[in-house]
């Protein structure tokens, strides 16, 4: 494989959903912008988001009603600034995304020419969640996109694959202090290597759902950014907190397929294979409840019955309504023969969203100078140990908003680096293969061993169990990357890996039950020694 050139741009975004595009069209108005997305453009956990955005914009609802929801369903861990920065930034960032022609759905009902229609989900205390029917997501994205392309100092790389983050380690001669320089970058059709230095690189990666076997995630959702950060030594943060959309659609004949909590929001409640409305046996709220309380109440069921999966009912609305505000999903139910409208859905949970991710501060700032990150790869303190619904998109754009606003203000007194100081990418020795049932094999038995002993409810038999399979996979994984061509498979492959390894380690390290992570070998929260981050840095051995 040949290094075939090096290119410089003031600003590298590694992704392009939601967070990624943000900062992309935010950072063209101060310099040059390369976006590297994996696969087509809109191949993202943004473009699957069906339910909204979060954001308080009814005259009844109120900053402080969705900072206290916010901090109740973080359970402790949410960080009070970065939850009152997200909320009230949020009608702003709102107003934003109108001006830049996403379109959002309005009120019916109203009087008032263009008031947005907002639904509620499981956590909320009250209607306020800004939707575009159940596709937010998609119109979001495509909205973006769109701005983008029109923006000339700005340009997209499709099919190109980030290899591995340039740091001081890529650099002949001393760099003190050590910082992001880039990235090296795989064309994926033309099978070669770009080396893209950057003054400022943003991580806009996404999530790992496709670490386990069930996911709401797409291909692509790997843990490539966490897994680059980790290895570049960036400071990672409280990657136990795994969460679990309660109700992906379960059908033999079909991937999984999320139903927005939204349904839940319209009315629809959660019934055992009996018929029987169990939620409210769990907590007050009942189908409304925050999703850790109903992922594990649905594992429950599921454990208790033996049957595989619950059911959602929402029969009792008007067809019409649920036709006209869920017609994305009414339309994939139908096509594998279920009416939602007069029949049981019959759902399970699935790995949805990751909580926490590389450490930044309320700028995007990680711990490894000039590398940012926005959106689900990062940890900015917000979501805690569970993550509120719909508080995803709005942390993405009021996150991503604020980190160019920083990075921007030192980009003068960044310089590039002479192109000849930066290693070029070098792998002679290496061999072209077709043992492409090895890579098949070993994702197979990671996303195995992660479902079965690192999901919604842990022990720490199973926790050790996993990190011995883990880290077999692991070496195995990395000889196999010394001695081989890369691909984006390998790379994947690789990525999942050592994110896997950073969710079981963290999972070890906390002797408690707190939101998403649940063990039954300590099944109490313990505020006195656990009310705190778990925090991993490659450089102290973990």
């Amino acid at each position: 494989m040949r290094e075939h050139n090096r290119e410089q741009c003031d600003f590298l975004v590694i992704g392009s959903g939601i967070a990624g595009l943000c900062f992309a069209i935010h950072a063209a108005r101060h310099g040059s912008v390369v976006v590297v997305t994996k696969k087509s453009d809109s191949d993202s956990n943004t473009n699957r988001a069906q339910g909204g955005i979060a954001c308080v914009l009814d005259p009844l609802d109120s900053f402080r009603s969705h900072i206290e929801d916010t901090l109740a369903t973080g359970k402790g861990l949410s960080d009070p600034e970065a939850v009152g920065i997200l909320v009230e930034s949020g009608p702003e960032r709102i107003r934003e995304l109108l001006r830049w022609g996403v379109r959002f759905s309005t009120d019916p009902a109203s009087h008032a020419a263009h008031k947005l229609d907002l639904g509620k989900e499981g956590g909320h205390s009250v209607n306020r969640i800004v939707h575009a029917h159940d596709l937010t997501g998609r119109e979001v994205e495509h909205a973006l996109l769109q701005h983008l392309r029109g923006l000339s100092n700005a340009r997209l790389l499709e099919n190109h694959c980030a290899v591995e983050l340039i740091t001081g380690h890529h650099v002949t001669g001393r760099l003190k202090p050590d910082r992001c320089l880039g990235a090296y970058v795989l064309d994926a059709v033309e099978r070669s290597i770009l080396t893209v230095q950057a003054k400022i690189t943003c991580l806009a990666t996404g999530g790992a759902g496709q670490v386990y076997l069930h996911t709401t995630n797409p291909e692509i959702a790997n843990g490539d950014g966490f897994a680059m950060a980790y290895r570049a030594g960036a400071l990672i943060a409280n990657m136990e907190f795994i969460q679990f959309h309660p109700t992906s659609l379960y059908h033999e004949s079909a991937d999984s397929f999320l139903i927005s909590e939204a349904v839940r929001g319209f009315g629809a409640v959660l019934r055992d294979s009996e018929g029987k409305e169990f939620m409210n046996e769990y907590h007050p709220m009942g189908s409304l409840a925050p999703r850790d309380i109903v992922a594990q109440a649905i594992d429950r069921e599921m454990k208790r019955t033996g049957r595989p999966c619950v059911y959602l009912d929402i029969r009792h609305r008007p067809p019409a309504a649920v036709r006209k505000r869920f017609p994305n999903i009414f339309a994939r139910c139908r096509q594998l023969g279920i009416d939602i409208t007069s029949q049981l859905i019959p759902v399970v949970p699935a790995a949805h969203y990751v909580c926490g991710g590389v450490r930044v501060d309320t700028f995007g700032n990680s711990t490894l100078p000039c590398l940012y990150a926005c959106g689900e790869v990062a940890c900015t303190g917000v979501h805690g140990a569970n993550r509120l619904a719909s508080n995803s998109l709005l942390e993405a754009v009021v996150f991503s908003h604020r980190a160019v606003a920083n990075a921007s203000a030192s980009l003068g007194s960044t310089s590039f680096l002479p192109g000849r100081r930066i290693r070029p990418w070098d792998d002679r020795g290496t061999i072209d293969t077709e043992e492409w049932v090895l890579l098949s094999h070993n994702m197979h038995e990671l996303k195995s061993a992660m479902w079965d002993y690192v999901g919604i409810v842990r022990s720490t038999v199973r926790l050790h169990r996993a990190r011995r399979r883990v880290q077999m996979l692991q070496k195995e994984v990395e000889e196999y990357y010394r001695r081989t061509r890369i691909t984006p498979a390998l790379l994947e492959l690789r990525n999942a890996i050592t994110t896997a390894r950073l969710i079981v380690v963290s999972a070890l390290r906390r002797h408690e039950s707190r939101g998403l992570h649940f063990t039954t070998d300590f099944p109490d929260r313990n505020e006195r020694y656990w009310k705190r981050e778990t925090l991993l840095r490659k450089s102290v051995g973990t």
